[in-house]
């Protein structure tokens, strides 16, 4: 029997119906928030899989139906995902993933199935709880429950699990997942705003006086986040996590299936071997510690791997190569903590807050809006920015959303293999990639000075990836974007931060490499101004971080960005603009009353200003606002000042030519329309004579009638101005 349970937690209400739907999975739920509602459900194979992995997958799937939509598109069924269902099933898969017991190997895969949508509840922060609570009511021996969290900020005060509405108006988006003890995951943003000018009268909003509004010039705000608050949001984030994990857990406990009889894989150490290794081959792994290249380190790991294998001690004691190279990668892992933890020493030499050798060069492709190649050790990225209008915005579409959007900053990051020595051939980009460029987006987006009728697409090519290409991408974005005129309000940099915790003994390490990464306990990315952090992204593997560790290594963070932006500074002073180069885009207004005029008749006006200057036109009828772009800014100005001369000729007056109502007149049918004919009468004025006035009877067709060149006998039912509406008297 199925059972329904309600929990109240974190200003949102949520029932779990436990039992009712795939029954056959290894655990599943049924969850209800609002009008939404998810399953989620997880399925483990029997068999045991040969590699050294958690051999987890996560799949976030929105149906159409959901939101009562029809998949657009020639197929009418749901195709690959979209990147929001990409980056929520990787929100779930790092969050859960550090739960599952060390060595457990069995293909597991967690499904989670958005069935119902609502406008406003947060897909992410649900989809995660749902998840969380169909793996823990599981066989599979994870024995703690996850909650999301999302804290937003609104007048300066902190919002628990905002609305979506409300989240559009915040200038925090903080996510946070974790159990009753420990965190486990965070991203983080800051949400760019605009603001009123500086009002010389605080006590009057000038937002609420209509009189003075249309006044008031808004400018944009970079809220980035000071790292105290940062720190207060995660506090108040675990301990509203602690409470809705033990809610979840006294809900959900009696329901648990009991843990499967599964084999858990024993880390493959030979005492023996261990001893050996540290006796006659400690100066080697040194050596291949040093090796920086991820691929010319492995290189050196498989040849010592070998020489041990082709030694007598290795015969005798039936040491295969399997077992040799995992003990060689637990002592190497060893030998790399202890140099940071003892000896205050880094793989390439550097101390723990030492930042690694940084050139940035600027607009090095010349056919290109704007361009940075930016290194740091062996980590470097190709930066390009290619501006657009709002013709070359990424259309797509969200479930809880009514209409479709548009995207007009993007961020595209590519990790081709030989970045790191590999021959793997190019391929559609991976969660990995989607993630990456997706935080590189959110650091650099709160900078820029939007303007209407701009699309910006940053695309970052990793040419060489030792620890934090990702970084990498948000510093040489930002420069990218200053060369290539992009109005930004000040310049972001970002660093990896990584941990090493042995019981009391940590260390903090600034800008790490892969090596530091693959064998640390936390993976801690950082971006942000001189003023705040405007992203953050990090994953806890050692399962929960103490506060004060955490301060230290946000203000560690902040000093070394503080060292990055000083060479970025520098850097851009030396960006040479290639105006030429760049679109152009020019906004004005004319008089509303003037816009058919630009057009012309038929559209012809505008046509021949297009095609004779190079340009694309928008115009807003209401406001009379016309927005010109093309890629040439002479040109752009040309068409500009043609349209307002345009506009600024006077209209040549038309003498109206009277006629009396109730008289007939004779006249030539010149033009013929799906509603009527127009006829030219005395003077050389046309009426019109609609199809309701062609006949006593129903007319389906104006040409069963008239048509164009017949001459006929009309009345004139109404004349006001130059429009004059007439009824058929005869052929």
């Amino acid at each position: 029997m199925g059972c329904k349970i309600d929990i109240e937690v974190n200003n949102v209400k949520e029932r779990y119906e436990i039992g009712y739907v795939a029954k056959q999975a290894s655990g599943s739920v049924l969850m209800r928030r609002g009008k939404a509602v998810m399953i989620a459900a997880v399925a483990r194979d029997d068999e045991i899989v040969d590699e050294d992995f958690l051999p987890l997958s996560v799949q976030y799937v929105e149906k159409a139906y959901a939101a009562g939509k029809i998949p657009g598109g020639f197929v009418k069924r749901e195709a690959k995902p979209g990147d929001f269902e990409t980056l929520t099933a990787r929100i779930i898969d790092r969050s859960l993933r550090p739960l599952f017991p060390k060595g457990y190997a069995y293909p597991t895969q967690i499904t989670v199935m958005v069935v119902s949508s609502d406008e406003e509840v947060d897909m992410q922060v649900m989809a995660l709880n749902a998840a969380s609570c169909a793996l823990y009511l599981s066989d599979i021996p994870v024995n703690v429950p996850v909650c999301g969290i999302r804290i937003g900020k609104l007048d300066g005060e902190f919002v628990i699990n905002p609305t979506n509405s409300q989240l559009k108006e915040s200038t925090l988006d903080l996510y946070v997942a974790g159990t009753k003890d420990q965190l486990l995951m965070i991203e983080m943003r800051a949400i760019d705003s605009m603001e009123p000018d500086i009002f010389p009268y605080p006590e009057v909003d000038p937002l609420m006086d209509p009189a003075i509004a249309e006044n008031v010039v808004m400018i944009h705000k970079v809220n980035e986040v000071p790292n105290e608050e940062i720190l207060k949001a995660l506090e108040l984030a675990q301990e509203r996590i602690s409470e809705a994990a033990k809610a979840y857990e006294n809900s959900f406990k009696e329901l648990k299936k009991p843990d499967a009889e599964l084999e858990l894989k024993d880390e493959k150490i030979n005492e023996s071997l261990y001893i050996y290794i540290d006796e006659f081959y400690k100066d080697r792994v040194y050596e291949a510690i040093n090796q920086m290249a991820k691929s010319e380190r492995a290189i050196e790991l498989k040849k010592i791997a070998k020489e041990i294998l082709e030694d007598d001690i290795a015969k005798e004691q039936e040491w295969d190569l399997e077992l040799i190279q995992n003990v060689l990668d637990v002592y190497k892992k060893k030998i790399v903590r202890e140099m940071i933890l003892k000896e205050r020493k880094r793989a390439d030499g550097r101390g723990l807050k030492d930042v690694r050798p940084i050139s940035i060069e600027t607009n090095l492709l010349p056919s290109v809006h704007g361009s940075c190649l930016f290194t740091r050790g062996q980590t470097q990225a190709l930066v390009s920015v290619t501006l657009g209008n709002t013709q070359d915005a990424q259309m797509y579409d969200l479930l809880t959303e009514k209409s479709v959007s548009y995207e007009t900053f993007m961020v595209h990051y590519n990790f081709p293999g030989f970045c790191v020595g590999e021959a793997t051939p190019l391929k559609p980009p991976s969660r990995r990639e989607l993630g990456h460029g997706n935080l590189a987006k959110r650091a650099l987006e709160p900078i820029i000075v939007k303007r209407d009728n701009q699309t910006i697409r940053v695309v970052s090519e990793i040419l060489e990836s030792n620890g934090s290409s990702s970084m990498a991408t948000v510093c040489g974005g930002a420069l990218a974007l200053k060369a290539a005129g992009v109005e930004i309000e000040k310049l972001v940099a970002g660093v990896a931060m990584g941990l090493v915790v042995e019981e009391e003994d940590y260390a903090i390490l600034t800008d790490i490499l892969g090596l530091e990464d693959h064998d640390g306990d936390m993976d801690f990315k950082v971006a942000g101004t001189r003023e705040g952090i405007t992203a953050l992204q990090m994953d806890i593997k050692l399962g929960g971080i103490d506060k004060e560790i955490l301060k230290e290594a946000l203000d560690q963070a902040k000093e070394a960005r503080e060292k990055i932006l000083d060479i970025m500074e520098e850097a851009a002073k030396k960006i040479v603009i290639n105006e030429d180069l760049l679109p152009s885009s020019h906004t004005f207004n004319v008089n509303p009353s003037k816009i058919a005029d630009i057009i012309g008749q038929a559209g012809k006006t505008i046509k021949e200003i297009i095609e004779k200057f190079e340009v694309s036109i928008d115009i807003n009828r209401e406001k009379g606002e016309v927005t010109v772009t093309g890629d040439n800014k002479a040109k752009v100005m040309a068409a500009c000042d043609h349209i307002k001369e345009i506009s600024e000729r006077k209209s040549p007056e038309r003498n109206i030519v009277k006629f009396k109502e109730g008289e007939v007149y004779e006249g030539k049918v010149v033009r013929i329309t799906d509603f009527g004919a127009f006829v030219e009468l005395p003077g050389g004025v046309d009426g019109l004579l609609h199809i309701s006035k062609l006949s006593r009877g129903r007319v389906d067709k104006v040409t069963d009638v008239v048509n164009v060149g017949d001459v006929i006998k009309v009345k004139i039912l109404s004349q006001k101005g130059h429009k004059i509406e007439l009824a058929l008297v005869s052929k």
